[in-house]
């Protein structure tokens, strides 16, 4: 294994973030589910803090690449959202996100979402920087 090929192990093992949210009437719409909207931008800010905490740089948002929504997301339940790097390349990287939903009052659990967002980190002038500075390909 590359100096590189480890640190990235390392870091994308240290950047797994797990957040968990409780869907309440003001995020559902009239089927009284999570809004699309709503899940989307809690998938986005999870995506950029596991990014954030990979490379610790200024980052934008590029690209969500594909989202599934597999399963409805009622009022009154628990969401746990983890965020996974799952590829790196040069000046980018690539965030995984998947968000479970559980019920309030039972153990069960089900994967409802799931979506690929893809980030560049910039410098100063908010031209793409190397996402593993001193580690170039």
């Amino acid at each position: 294994m590359t100096s590189r090929e480890s640190e990235i192990q390392r870091r994308t093992e240290r950047s797994v973030t797990h957040v968990t949210k409780a869907v309440f009437p003001p995020t559902t719409n009239h089927h009284n589910t999570l809004f699309g909207g709503t899940a989307l931008a809690w998938m986005d800010e999870v995506s950029f803090i596991t990014a954030t905490r990979f490379c610790r740089l200024p980052l934008v948002t590029v690209s969500s690449d594909r989202i599934d929504f597999n399963h409805p997301i009622p009022a009154g339940s628990i969401v746990e959202l983890i965020g996974r790097v799952v590829r790196v390349g040069n000046t980018s990287l690539k965030v995984d996100v998947e968000v479970h939903v559980e019920s309030m009052c039972s153990d069960s659990r089900e994967l409802a979402i799931k979506g690929t967002f893809s980030f560049v980190a910039v410098g100063d002038d908010n031209r793409p920087v190397p996402v593993l500075p001193g580690h170039a390909d």
